[in-house]
């Protein structure tokens, strides 16, 4: 439940805000035990549509620094309680403010860390979660928690810079479609009349183009009205279990960027490997929670799939072997990691290798694109003005 309250703190000084907490007194005692005087407290769980907040949730940028706040904290032998008490005062996000109040009214409660972030799935995945109990488990909260930064903030670099390099063809796409609107809407129209009353033939190029003119004139508004709708049907259908798998599995299929995605996602994976088999998570768990964070049903079922085989009683690289979605140094480097026992070691190498390698894909990528966009633009624009040059100068000729 959600409780606002007005208290004084020892300067006297009136401090408001918002606790999540399971019931009013455990709300009390929580404000109570930061040495505040609770002037009033109520409930406003209650209060209907006029208590629906828009959120943007918590991101993960803000996880990172998070993360790196408590292993600091932690490494300063500062009591949980006492951390996640003074880390909700100084947070702007209020959805990450209430988690780490609720987190440290459970811990004072007798909850372990990881349990009680178990009860925020919003702002914690099943990854970090088990992470921080694998931590718990060794006395080595301060170190997971800095691994947990650095690796998630590596991943936020890598993805952020995939998708920056998908922003360019995407926007030279749109400004090709405008200009072309523009075109066939605005200019053909006033220079269709003219070539009509030269009354000569005119050439198959010049009566496509007139007729796509005629149509976007005439039909343009309902054509823009029924693509926004089938692009709203196509978000809504990929936002289905059906959906998302054929998305998932175009863009691994897809040329010029199955590539690129295969690396990103077998990075995520050999990465994500790395860090719980270091923390001493059991393989089994290692496999299943990645299968949670991968981000791709493809690799997310086949990761499925190598747990039931190892769980079997198959190695790893066995496994691995069944499926092409990975490749084969990644499946050989694994065996090797297995025969050596530094499994997680090479993991990581295989991480940092794929990591870079995705930087370097992206970077061809770019190369590649920008001279192929261009030339299609150049080469839209150059049809219309030969669809109208044409005939002109066929009428001036004669």
């Amino acid at each position: 439940m959600l409780f606002k309250y007005i208290v004084f703190d020892k300067n006297g000084k009136e401090v408001r805000g918002q606790i999540d907490t399971h019931s009013q007194e455990s709300a009390i005692a929580s404000l109570q035990g930061r040495g505040y005087i609770i002037s009033s407290i109520k409930s406003i769980q209650d209060k209907g549509i006029l208590n629906i907040v828009i959120l943007g949730g918590v991101s993960q940028k803000e996880v990172v620094i998070l993360s790196k706040q408590l292993s600091t904290l932690f490494e300063a032998q500062v009591s949980a309680i006492r951390i996640f008490r003074m880390m909700s005062e100084g947070q702007k996000n209020p959805i990450l403010r209430d988690a780490l109040v609720s987190i440290a009214d459970d811990i004072s409660d007798g909850s372990s860390v990881a349990n009680a972030m178990k009860k925020h799935p919003k702002v914690f995945s099943s990854f970090f979660i088990n992470m921080i109990a694998a931590g718990e488990e060794s006395g080595k909260m301060s170190q997971t928690f800095q691994y947990l930064a650095e690796h998630m903030e590596r991943s936020y670099e890598l993805t952020s810079k995939v998708k920056g390099a998908l922003v360019y063809p995407a926007f030279v796409v749109v400004v090709f479609v405008i200009v072309m609107y523009l075109m066939l809407t605005l200019v053909i129209p006033k220079i269709s009349g003219m070539l009509a009353d030269s009354g000569q033939e005119l050439p198959a190029i010049t009566k496509v183009v007139l007729a796509i003119s005629d149509f976007l004139v005439n039909y343009g508004l309902i054509f823009i009205i029924l693509s926004i709708v089938g692009g709203f049907l196509l978000v809504k259908y990929i936002r289905t279990a059906e959906g998302r798998k054929s998305y998932d599995r175009f863009k691994i299929s897809l040329p010029l960027f199955k590539k690129l995605y295969k690396q990103l996602f077998i990075s995520r994976v050999a990465g994500n490997f790395s860090m719980m088999l270091r923390a001493g998570v059991s393989m089994i768990k290692t496999i299943e929670n990645t299968s949670k964070v991968v981000d791709n049903v493809i690799y997310e079922e086949i990761l499925k799939k190598v747990s039931v085989d190892v769980g079997g009683g198959e190695s790893l690289s066995k496994a691995f072997l069944k499926h092409p979605e990975f490749d084969q140094l990644f499946i050989k480097m694994v065996e090797v990691g297995e025969e050596s026992g530094r499994l997680s070691d090479i993991l990581e190498t295989l991480s940092t290798f794929y990591e870079k390698e995705v930087l370097t894909t992206v970077a061809r990528l770019i190369t590649l694109i920008q001279p192929i966009m261009l030339t299609a633009l150049g080469g839209g624009v150059g049809v219309l003005l030969s669809a109208i040059l044409l005939p002109i100068y066929s009428v001036t000729s004669i």
